[in-house]
């Protein structure tokens, strides 16, 4: 009996799945940014229905705040790929805490205390701070300026 391999089932080295790869590295990238910048934007500006009743905004000086901080300025790193593995390590402790704090506390599994995206943002920045921003971004683009300032300079 011959078992089916990855290989088998059409996954090669010029395949499509290889090819989008780091398209796909991108994108998550990318929409986990935007989203993100999302939730800063409500805390700090109060759009986007703002925080429970529109135009409302957490108060600078609290951990909701710092939270908003975070959450905007990070947002938009992690859109452009810029600085993006820190970033990342810096806003899944946020998404960890977020969870601890937040929503553990209420009990049950993390679909029942709405912990789900809190978990999911943090298993999305725990990917980037261990892949970096991708081809597609300007963490990328300044390494390869760097090495190529490098050799011509050799």
């Amino acid at each position: 009996m011959v078992r089916p391999t990855v290989r088998s089932l059409g996954d090669d080295s010029t395949g499509f799945l290889e090819t989008a790869g780091p398209i796909v590295h991108s994108a998550l990238r990318f929409g986990a940014g935007i989203l993100f910048l999302q939730h800063g934007l409500q805390k700090l500006f109060g759009l986007l229905g703002g925080m429970g009743s529109p135009g409302s905004t957490a108060p600078l000086a609290s951990l909701m705040g710092v939270a908003g901080l975070l959450e905007f300025f990070g947002g938009l790193l992690i859109i452009f790929g810029l600085a993006t593995r820190a970033v990342s390590v810096v806003l899944l402790v946020e998404m960890v805490a977020a969870y601890f704090i937040s929503h553990l506390p209420q009990g049950g599994w993390p679909v029942q205390n709405r912990g789900e995206l809190a978990l999911l943002y943090a298993l999305v920045f725990l990917f980037l701070s261990a892949n970096g921003g991708g081809p597609y971004s300007l963490d990328e683009l300044l390494r390869r300026r760097a090495q190529w300032g490098r050799r011509t300079a050799a």
